[in-house]
């Protein structure tokens, strides 16, 4: 029934017959004003799990909770560092634990939202709270009076009877305030906080201008002829992408993170390929969005931090809190590896060219020379002559549900015990993210798995894991873990068929996803992935095991359409394609890495100019040796997001190749004790994705190896040479 107005009541009693009167009218009350508006930021969500509260966040929200945040911080930090009692670890390291709650909320709400779901309103608030932030985190860490108590504490650990985990905490403390310039002159102290300030504004808009360059980089396409090569779903998500930019009646190829695209590999047309090359490898190089200048800055300004901070380089001051060390170890270990993929790549070329010039002279064209834009639609030819299969084959057979639960969730319950409940009562920041309730083999509740898999113009590029809420005994939190991808999105009604490397990467966000899940850790800070980059990729590359492990594989690979699982002739030639391309699958991530360590061993006052730093770029790689035309890196330098956006990977990209080294040793040892089973699993949860960093991680993993890490494997898994031993 609907319900009528006061005024409207009012209204109707005017016109009906009148009573005689008996008293004076009342008039009606007034509807009492609606209470103030919460700010959801404000309080711990009352979802589960301390799930946030998607739908009552707004924009406006995140600026007055920053600034709650960070004054509640730091009245908390006062009261640590001004108490009258003598320090302990409780009233000092415990309480720096468990202060700053609210910022932590409103950090992770914030920016994982402006990563997967963002608009001009909330970039515009990153680039204002950047240096605030900033600002805030060095008043605590230079704090001479607060950093005294953490020393005094340090300097008596022996005698302190603290549990390990307890005082590694310690440890890791006094190292991040050292790092921070807790011992620097209150002068250098001035500088140093500039220097920081100024990085975090140059690195919001380093960001921002690469999300931007791949929301306006998408390549234009007038004919469906210029298409030829895409599946019809393909065909279609581009004809919505082209909708939505309001061009109707055309395709748009929208940009992935990467220097090479997805659609390199099945475009006919050569020429539109060199166009998506280029728009792909020239962003952000250039025009009102151009990150040169940018770049030229941030490389100066981290080489005089590490300066003041006594380190000759920035690559020797970020390697110090790393597995790595020293850049000497991280460029033998690339110059290693880089050589025997070069030395693939170019007998991978050779092949290719091949292929090149016999359809020349079969069509009685003029051949010409393997360019980058080349390289994955001649290979996809030559994967097909090789294992008599192609893409086109195999993606029926990849379909987005089957590989999330009979793949990716199948491997996890055959090796953990756990199980997946999808909740559809949460709310989510978009339509398409998909959440889970993970349980333990005991039935009982790790915490939830948020799945962000589809591409769109307000999400960052790449694939990555990331926190809403951190496992912590000391907090009573379970952890709320996202993975995100990004698909390209299909029409409504068709099916999500993802190609082999998609598949591969749901399984390496996943192992990113167990690191954090898993986590059974007293203190936050120690928390699931809170690892050195060099560690931390550890447990995705090795997840990624299982995306092509016999049993694994027939338990997902089934046609969307039959049901049938993929004929064993088939699955025979995926299994042994697996190392196909290693060469140049290698070489790229390699000149990737080598540009990172040769920017960031830059000692203060050598930066190049903005001018000269894609000339700087060319350099680093041809005087590496390994630079080779029709393998470009995987990402250029006004791109580089990993490096360059802040994100933790600053002389650290090379991190993915040395955890992949601890990823095939881990998987070797797993074949020698039987492979995909409960018993392994259990020993690598607890061992390794249980702990964080409650011990240092060459530690843990010499506990769980039993020996150093060893090359081999890795070359082997991606069919590289073997170095030779010398006699």
């Amino acid at each position: 029934m609907k319900l009528r107005s006061p005024l409207v009541l009012l209204a109707l009693a005017a016109c009906a017959p009148k009573p005689v009167p008996v008293a004076s009218p009342v008039a009606p009350a007034e509807p009492p004003a609606p209470p103030p508006r919460v700010n959801p930021l404000l309080s711990a969500s009352t979802l589960p799990y301390a799930y946030p509260p998607f739908d009552r966040i707004q924009d406006a929200d995140f600026k007055p909770a920053f600034e709650a945040g960070m004054a509640e911080q730091r009245k908390e930090v006062e009261a640590i560092t001004h108490s009258p009692d003598a320090a302990t670890f409780d009233n000092t390291i415990v309480a720096l634990e468990r202060s700053g709650r609210t910022l932590v909320r409103v950090q992770r709400a914030f920016g994982n939202l402006n990563s997967s779901n963002t608009n001009e309103t909330l970039q515009a608030l990153e680039e204002e709270m950047a240096p605030l932030l900033s600002a805030h985190d060095d008043a605590i860490k230079m704090d001479a009076a607060l950093f005294a108590r953490i020393d005094a504490l340090y300097d008596q650990r022996a005698k302190l009877g603290l549990d390990p985990e307890s005082a590694q905490l310690l440890e890791r403390y006094h190292a991040i305030f050292l790092r921070a310039g807790a011992k620097l002159g209150e002068a250098d102290k001035a500088s140093l906080k500039a220097l920081n300030g100024e990085l975090s504004t140059l690195s919001t808009r380093f960001e921002q201008n690469v999300r931007a360059a791949m929301k306006d980089g998408g390549v234009v396409v007038d004919t469906l002829a210029e298409l030829d090569g895409l599946s019809e779903g393909e065909i279609s998500a581009a004809a919505e992408a082209a909708t939505t930019r309001g061009l109707t009646g055309k395709w748009v190829i929208s940009l992935q993170n990467t220097t090479i695209q997805p659609t390199l590999g099945e475009l006919k047309n050569r020429a539109l390929r060199e166009r998506i090359f280029k728009a792909s490898s020239e962003r952000a190089n250039g025009g009102d969005g151009d990150n040169t200048a940018i770049v030229a800055k941030i490389v100066d300004l981290r080489a005089r931090k590490a300066a003041l901070l006594g380190y000759p380089t920035f690559a020797d001051y970020a390697l110090g809190d790393e597995t790595a060390q020293k850049p000497g170890a991280v460029d033998a270990m690339l110059d290693q590896v880089g050589k025997a993929a070069l030395g693939k790549a170019k007998k991978e070329a050779a092949d290719l060219q091949a292929i090149i010039n016999r359809q020349a002279r079969s069509e009685k064209t003029a051949p010409f020379t393997l360019q980058p834009w080349d390289w994955a639609f001649y290979a996809e030819q030559d994967r097909k002559a090789r294992f008599d299969f192609d893409q086109a084959q195999v993606k029926p057979y990849f379909e987005l549900d089957h590989v999330i639960k009979d793949g990716v969730f199948y491997a996890a319950t055959q090796l953990y015990g756990i199980t997946f409940v999808e909740r559809k009562d949460l709310p989510v920041y978009n339509p398409t993210v998909r959440v889970f309730e993970v349980h333990d083999a005991d039935g009982s509740v790790i915490g939830l798995l948020l799945l962000d898999y589809f591409q769109r113009d307000s999400k960052q590029g790449g694939a990555w894991m990331e926190n809403y809420v951190d496992q912590t005994k000391l907090l009573d939190q379970k952890p709320v873990i996202a993975n995100n991808l990004n698909i390209p999105p299909v029409a409504a009604g068709q099916p999500v068929l993802l190609t082999f490397d998609e598949v591969t990467t749901m399984f390496h966000e996943f192992g990113h996803a167990l690191h954090g899940l898993f986590a059974n850790t007293n203190y936050p800070l120690l928390s699931g992935t809170a690892t050195p980059p060099d560690f931390v990729e550890y447990p995705s590359q090795f997840n990624e095991m299982w995306a092509s492990d016999p049993t694994v594989l027939a338990n997902y690979a089934r046609h969307y359409q039959t049901g049938e699982a993929m004929p064993k002739a088939l699955f025979d030639k995926v299994i042994a394609a697996q190392d196909y391309g290693g060469g140049y699958a290698t070489l790229e991530y390699i000149e990737a890495a080598k540009i990172d360590m040769v920017w960031h061993e830059l000692g203060a006052g050598k930066t190049p100019a903005a001018a000269d730093v894609m000339g700087f770029e060319r350099a680093a790689l041809q005087g590496s040796g390994l630079e080779f035309a029709p393998v470009p890196p995987r990402y250029h330098t006004p791109y580089f997001s990993h490096v360059f956006a802040g994100g933790g990977y600053e002389a650290g990209y090379y991190a993915y190749i040395w955890s992949e080294v601890l990823a095939r040793d881990t998987g070797a040892w797993f074949h020698e004790h039987g492979g995909l089973t409960r018993a392994n699993g259990d020993v690598y949860r607890a061992r390794i994705l249980s702990r964080g960093r409650t011990e240092e991680p060459s530690a843990l993993f010499q506990a769980f190896y039993g020996k150093a890490p060893d090359v081999g494997p890795l070359l082997e898994y991606r069919g590289l040479d073997a170095p030779k031993k010398k006699k």
